[in-house]
């Protein structure tokens, strides 16, 4: 990965932060954005050489001119990871149809415009990998999770169907769906919780950013060069013992 140009959307935090420290660790240039806490932006951009980027993920004007901000500056770009989402739990009847929409636009319409970008760059340079970060309640039921479920599940679809459109130019799509990992969003399961859900994981577990960060850069670099269009299941075993 030496070289090579990457952004990260949602990379401030959690998963997304695992992924910038993993990918400099491996020679990248690395551009992330984030949308709040500029405080956990500006430590993990001085801790890694990272440039961080504010940016909502909701708004595709403010994407396209941060697209153009990077590439002015990087001049390529080799490798593109959708992290970046919101979840907005609640029961289907009760869900608000501003809260649906809400999680489909960050979730998938924002992941859309950064892929277009990044698309149109790659297609000129006949490479590049794209990588969208879903979830497995894109695959396993999960109570309350509709409008999330739905957006992750997106995510699949959109990795199948881009990886089939870009091959000809040697640009690799593919997904990667997290079971529990350890962030700020799981943090906030209740103990009993917590505790039941890991008892549903082979391993026994809840995983962490930084094994997620591992498929990530498997996935971006050469070694995987004859995988495209997957959803890659990162689990411990959960969606095996249902």
């Amino acid at each position: 990965m030496n070289g090579k140009t990457a952004i990260i959307t949602g990379g401030s935090r959690g998963i997304g932060a695992a992924i910038v420290e993993k990918f400099s660790s491996l020679g990248a240039r690395v551009f992330f954005t984030y949308k709040s806490r500029a405080e956990d932006a500006e430590a993990l951009a001085a801790k890694t050489g990272a440039r961080a980027f504010k940016c909502d993920q909701t708004d595709r004007a403010q994407i396209s001119e941060t697209f153009d901000a990077i590439f002015a500056e990087a001049g390529k770009i080799d490798i593109l990871v959708n992290n970046a989402g919101i979840t907005k739990d609640c029961y289907l009847p009760l869900m608000p149809s501003a809260d649906f929409s809400s999680v489909l636009e960050a979730n998938l319409f924002g992941a859309f415009e950064w892929t277009k970008l990044a698309a149109k760059k790659m297609y000129g340079e006949r490479s590049g990998s794209i990588i969208f970060i879903s979830s497995v309640s894109a695959l396993a039921g999960v109570a309350g999770q509709t409008n999330y479920a739905a957006s992750k599940g997106a995510l699949c679809a959109f990795a199948r169907a881009a990886a089939a459109e870009l091959g000809a130019k040697s640009i690799r799509v593919n997904a990667i769906a997290p079971g529990f990992v350890e962030t700020d969003m799981t943090a906030k399961i209740p103990a009993r919780i917590r505790r039941e859900h890991a008892e549903k994981i082979a391993l026994g577990r809840f995983g962490s950013p930084k094994e997620i960060a591992e498929v990530a850069a498997f996935l971006a670099s050469g070694a995987a060069s004859y995988i495209t269009g997957q959803t890659i299941v990162v689990d411990g075993g959960l969606t095996a013992c249902v």
